[in-house]
């Protein structure tokens, strides 16, 4: 019995143990240093990706020197006589390097030109929080991107839709076209001056606006924040017309409801105030 349990034993560590010191060694993973060495009659110089913020040697018989004053990518190394010692030099970035350093009477190399792929980490490293804003902030503006040339693509067409004007004292307003593309509805806006005074444009909102039943009829207008707005000027000179593009989320209404589109002027009283039916919203081009 004593035998057999001998043999189990033999058996499980010849399999086994090498796969355990395998799967040990990988977990460590060991970082392997490079070596760079130096002397007291040479200056070794190493040149980085970024300017140096700082650089440390281990041991007073090597001295980093570069400048601190003004930042710099490249450093001088020297050397004494001495055991083996370590560099370690960090960026303006954060990026970290790493090295051995060994005194060697003969340089056979006096410049090392360090990239970034020797770079052993980061000073202060990437959260999943800063890779997520980092891509959200990229998706925000090829969104812009997106936005803008869409708009620009809208101003060109001739599609009109009758009857969505008003007129004040020589101001006209009026929609010129509704589109949905994706998730957003574009408003095409058209204000044509006609007047003899320029216009200066206060502000331009677009509103839903739900009446209230019951007796006293009343309106609640909620503002719809646009997404984008393309091409809204501060003045529309005497005779002149321009165009503009809001770009909201998609939505829809309900046949008690409509948008307000209202053009208030800057120390003035030209103000008007555009209503836009349901089924202009709900069925857009």
């Amino acid at each position: 019995m004593k035998r057999y349990i001998l043999t189990l034993l033999f058996v499980f560590g010849f399999t086994f143990a090498p796969q355990l010191c395998l799967a040990q060694a990988l977990t460590q993973n060991p970082i392997v240093l490079d070596t760079i060495y130096a002397n007291d009659q040479k200056n070794v110089a190493l040149f980085f990706p970024q300017p140096i913020r700082q650089g440390i040697t281990g041991s007073d018989n090597f001295i980093f020197t570069y400048n601190r004053e003004k930042e710099q990518y490249f450093g001088l190394l020297q050397a004494k006589p001495g055991k083996e010692s370590n560099l370690l030099v960090i960026n303006k970035n954060g990026s970290v390097f790493s090295y051995i350093v060994r005194y060697k009477q003969h340089l056979s190399r006096l410049n090392y030109f360090i990239p970034k792929t020797k770079s052993i980490g980061n000073e202060k490293p990437v959260s999943p929080d800063s890779v997520a804003i980092d891509k959200s902030e990229n998706l925000i503006k090829n969104r812009a991107s997106y936005y803008q040339n869409f708009c620009s693509f809208l101003l060109d067409r001739k599609q009109l839709i009758s009857k969505l004007r008003k007129r004040n004292e020589g101001i006209v307003l009026s929609i010129e076209n509704i589109v949905f593309d994706k998730e957003e509805l574009y408003f095409v806006i058209q204000i044509k001056n006609t007047s003899t005074l320029d216009y200066d444009l206060n502000f331009l909102d677009l509103s839903v606006c739900t009446r209230q039943k019951g007796r006293k009829k009343s309106q609640q207008r909620i503002y719809q924040e646009p997404l984008f707005v393309y091409g809204r000027p501060t003045r529309i000179v005497a005779s002149e017309t321009v165009s503009m593009v809001y770009v909201l989320p998609k939505f829809s209404l309900d046949s008690d409801r409509k948008i307000v589109v209202e053009l208030n002027e800057k120390n003035g009283e030209r103000t008007i105030e555009l209503k836009v039916p349901y089924n202009y919203i709900n069925n857009p081009n």
